[in-house]
């Protein structure tokens, strides 16, 4: 399996409540998240997550993620 890849989120208000990392994308997309740090407030959320899985299907969680209004940004090594 491929290397998981990093990411760091931004939700908005209305999708802070939802279980989007930590269920949604298990269930739908049948890649493991890894919440590695997290700030949430009443009105944002902003997460720092590694998603394990076939390449595609990582690709599917992001997009899905976007189409629900979370900011997803790619963390590349050079990020760090």
């Amino acid at each position: 399996m491929p290397a998981p890849r990093k990411f760091f989120c931004t939700f908005p208000q209305d999708l802070i409540a939802e279980p989007i990392i930590s269920h949604t994308l298990g269930e739908r997309f049948g890649v493991v998240p890894n919440i590695r740090a997290a700030s949430i407030t009443d009105t944002m959320a902003l997460v720092a997550v590694e998603i394990e899985g076939e390449s595609d299907r990582i690709a599917e969680a992001v997009t899905y993620m976007r189409e629900r209004g979370v900011k997803v940004e790619e963390i590349t090594e050079g990020d760090e």
